[in-house]
Protein backbone atom coordinates (compact mmCIF):
# COMPACT_ATOMS: atom_id res chain seq x y z
CA UNK A 1 0.00 0.00 0.00
CA UNK A 2 1.85 3.13 -0.55
CA UNK A 3 0.85 5.91 1.64
CA UNK A 4 1.43 9.85 0.84
CA UNK A 5 1.43 12.23 4.08
CA UNK A 6 0.00 15.79 3.70
CA UNK A 7 1.70 17.86 5.60
CA UNK A 8 -0.65 20.82 6.80
CA UNK A 9 1.40 23.92 7.33
CA UNK A 10 -0.88 26.64 5.98
CA UNK A 11 -2.44 28.43 8.73
CA UNK A 12 -1.46 32.39 9.74
CA UNK A 13 -0.55 31.65 13.52
CA UNK A 14 -2.87 34.02 15.24
CA UNK A 15 -2.72 32.35 18.40
CA UNK A 16 1.44 32.57 18.69
CA UNK A 17 1.51 36.77 18.46
CA UNK A 18 4.34 35.75 16.13
CA UNK A 19 3.71 39.23 13.93
CA UNK A 20 2.35 36.92 10.82
CA UNK A 21 5.37 34.62 11.01
CA UNK A 22 4.24 30.77 11.02
CA UNK A 23 4.65 29.08 13.77
CA UNK A 24 6.25 26.27 11.86
CA UNK A 25 9.35 28.40 10.93
CA UNK A 26 9.51 28.68 14.86
CA UNK A 27 12.29 27.02 16.60
CA UNK A 28 12.50 24.28 19.39
CA UNK A 29 16.09 23.02 21.08
CA UNK A 30 17.48 24.80 17.47
CA UNK A 31 15.20 23.11 15.06
CA UNK A 32 12.11 24.73 13.35
CA UNK A 33 8.93 23.00 14.29
CA UNK A 34 7.93 22.00 10.82
CA UNK A 35 11.66 20.29 10.56
CA UNK A 36 11.07 18.20 13.24
CA UNK A 37 7.72 16.96 11.82
CA UNK A 38 9.49 16.59 8.56
CA UNK A 39 12.01 14.44 10.22
CA UNK A 40 9.51 12.01 11.81
CA UNK A 41 7.66 11.12 8.71
CA UNK A 42 11.19 10.60 6.57
CA UNK A 43 11.73 8.06 9.34
CA UNK A 44 8.46 6.55 9.10
CA UNK A 45 9.03 3.57 7.25
CA UNK A 46 4.95 3.39 6.11
CA UNK A 47 5.60 6.33 4.38
CA UNK A 48 6.59 6.97 0.46
CA UNK A 49 6.36 10.56 0.06
CA UNK A 50 4.97 13.81 1.56
CA UNK A 51 3.33 16.98 0.38
CA UNK A 52 3.43 19.82 2.31
CA UNK A 53 0.88 22.68 2.05
CA UNK A 54 1.41 26.02 2.90
CA UNK A 55 1.27 29.99 1.99
CA UNK A 56 3.34 31.33 -1.03
CA UNK A 57 5.30 33.32 1.61
CA UNK A 58 6.57 30.50 3.28
CA UNK A 59 7.76 28.49 0.28
CA UNK A 60 11.47 29.21 0.41
CA UNK A 61 11.30 28.14 3.88
CA UNK A 62 9.60 25.25 3.96
CA UNK A 63 12.11 24.07 1.04
CA UNK A 64 14.92 24.87 4.01
CA UNK A 65 13.45 22.96 6.10
CA UNK A 66 13.06 20.26 3.81
CA UNK A 67 16.71 19.91 3.04
CA UNK A 68 18.46 16.51 3.55
CA UNK A 69 14.97 14.68 3.62
CA UNK A 70 15.39 11.64 1.74
CA UNK A 71 11.99 11.03 0.80
CA UNK A 72 10.28 12.93 -2.30
CA UNK A 73 9.17 16.26 -0.96
CA UNK A 74 6.82 18.50 -2.88
CA UNK A 75 5.43 22.12 -1.80
CA UNK A 76 1.63 23.07 -2.70
CA UNK A 77 -0.25 26.29 -1.75
CA UNK A 78 -3.06 26.09 0.88
CA UNK A 79 -6.88 27.27 0.30
CA UNK A 80 -9.13 29.55 2.63
CA UNK A 81 -10.24 26.22 4.42
CA UNK A 82 -8.62 23.69 6.06
CA UNK A 83 -10.70 21.20 4.23
CA UNK A 84 -9.17 22.93 0.70
CA UNK A 85 -5.72 23.02 1.65
CA UNK A 86 -5.85 18.99 2.62
CA UNK A 87 -7.61 18.26 -0.59
CA UNK A 88 -4.99 20.33 -2.05
CA UNK A 89 -2.20 18.37 -0.73
CA UNK A 90 -4.12 15.13 -1.74
CA UNK A 91 -4.10 16.13 -4.93
CA UNK A 92 -0.81 15.64 -5.55
CA UNK A 93 -1.10 12.25 -4.30
CA UNK A 94 -3.00 10.67 -7.16
CA UNK A 95 -1.45 7.17 -7.34
CA UNK A 96 -1.91 6.94 -3.47
CA UNK A 97 -3.80 4.24 -1.83
CA UNK A 98 -3.62 6.41 1.66
CA UNK A 99 -3.13 9.44 2.76
CA UNK A 100 -1.86 10.57 6.04
CA UNK A 101 -3.00 14.32 7.28
CA UNK A 102 -0.62 15.59 9.62
CA UNK A 103 -0.36 19.19 11.46
CA UNK A 104 2.61 20.58 10.98
CA UNK A 105 2.21 21.90 14.09
CA UNK A 106 2.80 18.49 15.93
CA UNK A 107 6.40 18.05 16.03
CA UNK A 108 6.69 15.71 18.70
CA UNK A 109 4.94 12.92 16.56
CA UNK A 110 7.13 9.73 16.39
CA UNK A 111 8.15 7.50 13.21
CA UNK A 112 6.37 4.76 15.66
CA UNK A 113 3.54 6.71 15.90
CA UNK A 114 2.69 7.20 12.56
CA UNK A 115 3.77 3.87 11.75
CA UNK A 116 1.35 2.53 14.18
CA UNK A 117 -2.04 4.56 12.94
CA UNK A 118 -0.77 4.19 8.90
CA UNK A 119 -1.30 0.46 10.26
CA UNK A 120 -5.03 0.72 11.60
CA UNK A 121 -5.58 2.95 8.45
CA UNK A 122 -5.25 -0.17 5.99
CA UNK A 123 -6.85 -2.47 8.12
CA UNK A 124 -9.81 -0.07 9.01
CA UNK A 125 -9.91 2.24 6.06
CA UNK A 126 -9.49 5.11 8.24
CA UNK A 127 -7.82 5.96 11.51
CA UNK A 128 -6.85 8.63 13.61
CA UNK A 129 -4.32 8.65 16.84
CA UNK A 130 -6.45 10.06 19.99
CA UNK A 131 -6.13 10.06 24.03
CA UNK A 132 -8.69 10.05 26.16
CA UNK A 133 -9.07 13.41 28.06
CA UNK A 134 -7.60 13.67 31.43
CA UNK A 135 -9.97 16.57 32.28
CA UNK A 136 -14.06 16.66 32.85
CA UNK A 137 -15.49 18.09 30.53
CA UNK A 138 -18.31 20.63 30.10
CA UNK A 139 -20.88 21.06 27.34
CA UNK A 140 -21.56 25.54 27.67
CA UNK A 141 -24.97 26.90 26.43
CA UNK A 142 -25.36 29.94 24.41
CA UNK A 143 -24.69 32.22 28.09
CA UNK A 144 -21.71 30.52 29.21
CA UNK A 145 -23.52 28.11 31.59
CA UNK A 146 -23.06 24.74 31.74
CA UNK A 147 -25.82 23.07 29.40
CA UNK A 148 -24.55 19.33 29.63
CA UNK A 149 -21.36 16.93 30.74
CA UNK A 150 -20.21 14.31 28.99
CA UNK A 151 -19.54 10.82 30.17
CA UNK A 152 -15.76 11.21 30.21
CA UNK A 153 -14.88 7.75 29.76
CA UNK A 154 -16.41 8.26 26.08
CA UNK A 155 -14.65 11.00 25.24
CA UNK A 156 -11.25 11.61 23.18
CA UNK A 157 -8.60 14.43 22.11
CA UNK A 158 -8.30 13.94 18.32
CA UNK A 159 -4.14 14.15 17.42
CA UNK A 160 -2.67 13.64 13.56
CA UNK A 161 -1.61 12.13 12.00
CA UNK A 162 -5.06 11.40 10.38
CA UNK A 163 -4.92 7.98 7.76
CA UNK A 164 -7.28 7.59 5.17
CA UNK A 165 -7.83 5.48 1.86
CA UNK A 166 -7.55 7.52 -0.92
CA UNK A 167 -10.87 6.74 -2.85
CA UNK A 168 -12.86 6.94 0.95
CA UNK A 169 -11.30 10.39 1.21
CA UNK A 170 -12.24 11.64 -2.07
CA UNK A 171 -16.01 10.25 -1.80
CA UNK A 172 -16.37 12.07 1.52
CA UNK A 173 -14.94 14.96 -0.23
CA UNK A 174 -17.53 15.27 -2.69
CA UNK A 175 -20.29 14.73 -0.73
CA UNK A 176 -19.16 17.58 1.77
CA UNK A 177 -19.28 19.72 -1.94
CA UNK A 178 -22.54 18.83 -2.58
CA UNK A 179 -24.10 19.60 0.86
CA UNK A 180 -21.84 22.74 0.61
CA UNK A 181 -20.27 21.95 3.75
CA UNK A 182 -16.39 23.26 5.48
CA UNK A 183 -15.45 20.67 7.63
CA UNK A 184 -12.29 21.62 10.36
CA UNK A 185 -11.61 18.47 11.11
CA UNK A 186 -10.64 15.56 8.96
CA UNK A 187 -12.27 12.55 10.42
CA UNK A 188 -15.21 14.61 10.51
CA UNK A 189 -15.34 14.76 6.89
CA UNK A 190 -15.47 11.13 6.64
CA UNK A 191 -17.84 10.81 9.23
CA UNK A 192 -20.57 12.62 7.56
CA UNK A 193 -20.06 10.65 4.27
CA UNK A 194 -21.23 7.59 6.50
CA UNK A 195 -17.44 6.44 7.09
CA UNK A 196 -16.42 4.91 10.43
CA UNK A 197 -12.58 6.24 12.06
CA UNK A 198 -10.96 4.15 13.88
CA UNK A 199 -8.85 5.45 17.39
CA UNK A 200 -5.43 4.46 17.31
CA UNK A 201 -3.40 5.20 21.07
CA UNK A 202 -1.88 8.10 20.39
CA UNK A 203 0.55 9.83 22.91
CA UNK A 204 -0.02 13.00 25.06
CA UNK A 205 3.41 14.65 24.40
CA UNK A 206 2.09 14.97 20.69
CA UNK A 207 1.19 18.30 21.31
CA UNK A 208 0.10 20.91 18.68
CA UNK A 209 2.12 24.16 18.74
CA UNK A 210 -0.86 26.79 19.18
CA UNK A 211 0.20 29.11 21.70
CA UNK A 212 3.96 30.55 23.45
CA UNK A 213 3.75 28.36 26.44
CA UNK A 214 3.38 25.29 23.73
CA UNK A 215 6.73 25.83 22.89
CA UNK A 216 8.07 25.94 26.15
CA UNK A 217 6.15 22.40 27.14
CA UNK A 218 7.87 21.13 23.54
CA UNK A 219 11.12 21.64 25.01
CA UNK A 220 10.37 20.80 28.68
CA UNK A 221 9.68 16.86 26.75
CA UNK A 222 12.81 17.05 24.95
CA UNK A 223 14.88 17.74 28.12
CA UNK A 224 13.17 14.89 30.15
CA UNK A 225 13.19 12.36 27.25
CA UNK A 226 15.45 10.75 24.82
CA UNK A 227 15.04 12.68 21.38
CA UNK A 228 14.31 9.18 19.17
CA UNK A 229 11.10 9.07 22.33
CA UNK A 230 8.99 12.08 21.18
Amino acid sequence: MKICAVIVAAGNSTRMLSGGASKLLMKINGEPVLRRTLLAFDRAACIEEIVVVTRPVDFDAVKAAAEGIKKPVRITEGGRERQDSVASGAALCPDADFIAVHDGARPMITPALIEKVCADGVRYGAATLAVPVKDTMKEADGGEFVAATPDRAKLRAIQTPQVFSLPLYKKALDAAAKAGKKYTDDCQLIENAGGRVYLTMGDYRNIKITTPEDIAVAEAFLRFYEEDDV
